[in-house]
């Protein structure tokens, strides 16, 4: 009965997880298995030291190892220039525009108001390749602009230092601009200055000895697109009179396809100093838009040839009422007379200069006299009865190019007098 008892106690106890002693000994065997012995002890005591084997190290030294081994098979790196290289290495940063932005109301303030640009000395350029003409001339710029970071890293990195960069969103780009497809960033830069200006090497290589002067100019796509013309044909420089639209205003900078950049243009002049931004000798010559059947009429009055602005014409019609014969009751001659001669005709000779008029305003007096003044004539381009004067921009291109043409005649005549002697 004892033992009965005896076994059901040791029932009732909760059975133990028994580790076997032998089960220790092998795991511990394993990971001396595993290891690298430094030194063997002999039961004679003699020491005997280990070295490790060539394709086994520890794991420290075979980490030391293999960091070496990739810096040996890393290029040798040149020291870095002064000049960083990558947009990571100048150390550029740029903001991103949150609502309310004080700094994007000054868009649209830039585009829209001629005062604002010419007091403050800024104007808007949009796209790429407009605002990489404007800094590989030398324009500074102080704002960008974008929604696509890749957009500001075209542009050269020496030429970023000091501008804010702004990025928005496409969608507030979209809303400003007036493309219709919008290339994603715009630039506000510093008025550029003709003076400082560095213009391509090219384009002065083939600078001619002819000058336009555009004269109530007053369409932003006519303007640009002589702008273009002008730049296209070789010419010296532009001259802008009072009346033109702004050289710098955005649909004019469109129209001109970077013409801005390659041709010196002088805006916003005073008749009174035309003359001191030509050359010694310059004839003036004035595209004359009555037509070749309105020539053998006879009249003084301005307005009979389209010429002259609203702005004047009181206060010329004051001057043929004072001056009016009063046996004939005609006007005297008050009006410049000049000589009309066919725009094919060669009038190259000397340096010339080309006035442009409006196609509603027309040119101004002030151009007939100095035109009179300076030895110069009336350019006709003939044009088929019945027909309204030509477009300005086509009527420029054409007195334009015409005059290339005389010019590159004249060069040649020359070197081969040249090659006789």
């Amino acid at each position: 009965m004892a033992a009965l008892v005896k076994a059901m106690g040791w029932a009732s106890r909760p059975l133990l997880p028994v580790v076997q002693t032998w089960d220790l000994d092998a795991r511990r065997w394993v990971r001396a298995l595993r290891r690298s012995p430094v030194k063997v002890l002999f039961p004679s005591r003699q020491e005997v030291e280990r070295k490790p084997d060539a394709g086994k190290q520890p794991r420290k030294a075979a980490a030391e190892a293999s960091t070496h081994v990739q810096r040996l098979k890393q290029p040798i790196r040149v020291p870095p220039s002064q000049t960083p290289s990558t947009w990571e290495e100048s150390g550029l940063r740029y903001d991103k525009a949150l609502p309310g932005d004080k700094r994007l109301s000054s868009v649209m303030t830039i585009v829209k108001s001629r005062p604002f640009r010419e007091k403050r000395g800024k104007i808007l350029l949009e796209g790429r390749r407009l605002i990489a003409d404007a800094l590989k001339a030398g324009a500074v710029p102080q704002v960008f602009f974008f929604s696509r970071l890749e957009y500001i890293k075209e542009l050269p990195i020496d030429k970023l230092k000091g501008v804010s960069l702004i990025k928005v969103k496409f969608e507030d780009i979209k809303d400003w601009s007036d493309l219709v497809t919008p290339q994603g960033i715009m630039g506000i830069f510093a008025k550029p200055d003709h003076v400082t200006m560095t213009y391509p090497e090219t384009q002065l290589h083939h600078s001619l000895p002819l000058l336009l002067i555009c004269d109530n100019i007053r369409d932003p796509g006519n303007l640009g697109t002589i702008l273009r013309s002008a730049a296209g044909a070789g010419c010296s420089k532009v001259l802008l009179t009072k009346g033109c639209v702004d050289a710098w205003e955005p649909k004019v900078l469109r129209a001109g396809m970077g013409a801005h950049f390659q041709v010196p243009i002088i805006n916003n002049l005073d008749w009174e100093v035309v003359p001191s931004y030509l050359p010694t000798d310059t004839r003036v010559y004035v595209a004359d838009n009555c037509g070749l059947y309105a020539q053998p009429q006879k009249s003084n009055k301005a307005s009979d040839y389209g010429w002259m602005c609203d702005r004047q014409l009181s206060k010329f019609h004051k001057y043929e009422e004072e001056e009016e014969d009063p046996e004939t009751g005609d006007s005297k001659g008050w009006l410049p007379e000049l000589e009309v001669q066919n725009y094919d005709l060669d009038w190259t000779e000397a340096p010339a200069a080309v006035v442009i008029g409006g196609e509603t305003h027309g040119v101004s007096l002030e151009s007939l006299q100095l035109a009179e003044s300076t030895g110069g004539k009336r350019l006709l381009i003939p044009v088929v009865p019945g027909v309204d004067s030509l477009n300005s921009a086509m009527a420029a291109s054409i007195l334009l190019f015409e005059g290339k043409r005389q010019l590159r005649l004249r060069a040649e005549h020359l070197s081969r007098d040249r090659s006789y002697h």
